[in-house]
């Protein structure tokens, strides 16, 4: 019998585990953040057509999401680069997910466009703005046709367009902002302003 062999092996392993923890505390944030670490070479950003803090479209679509209280007004940003990746009206895909979804409060599988009818899974709400956008703007059946035209294959009921480009317009009246001044205007006019 060996009385005393069994409490300095416990301590020991007790001051092992703690000492691992502290270290981990310690690596955690060179490992969460490798930007910051020395010698590390930063990714390069993401392609934009232009700045998502200055671009009115962004600045509108949070305020309008954020005024429903839409769960998706996180992707406002996602919504505008989407659309312009896939020459889509930027007003067109959150307007239909406030008509399918409620913008993101009533859906499942991550679909929050009603895509396929509804049950058209998708791995995440992101991954599937981004293949419904593709979708709508480069495959056959929807490529060279007005938003309307889009929204009249996209849902046969003949009130669907008049529904979707409703939103549309609530969001704003008009396709292209541009920044003047800090004044949101209408492309060659005055008098336009975003709120």
């Amino acid at each position: 019998m060996r009385f005393g062999y069994g409490l300095p092996r416990k301590g020991l392993a007790l001051y092992s585990k703690q000492l691992v923890l502290v270290l981990g505390f310690f690596a955690l944030p060179v490992t969460t953040r490798p930007e910051k670490a020395a010698g590390t070479i930063p990714l390069p950003p993401t392609k934009r057509l232009r700045p998502a803090e200055t671009d009115p479209r962004t600045i509108r679509l949070k305020r309008f999401l954020s005024r429903l209280h839409c769960p998706v007004t996180y992707l406002a940003e996602d919504f505008i680069h989407a659309a312009d990746e896939n020459h889509l009206d930027w007003r067109l895909l959150p307007s239909i997910s406030i008509i399918e979804s409620s913008g993101g409060k009533a859906y499942k599988n991550n679909n929050i466009f009603g895509w396929g009818e509804g049950p058209q899974p998708f791995p995440s709400v992101r991954a599937g703005l981004n293949e419904v956008a593709f979708k709508l703007g480069k495959s056959p059946l929807y490529r060279n046709r007005d938003s309307v035209g889009k929204l009249r294959i996209y849902n046969p009921d003949e009130n669907y367009p008049g529904l979707v480009t409703t939103v549309m317009n609530r969001i704003s009246p008009v396709e292209k902002l541009v920044p003047s001044n800090g004044v949101l205007r209408r492309q060659n006019e005055l008098g336009y302003s975003s709120n």
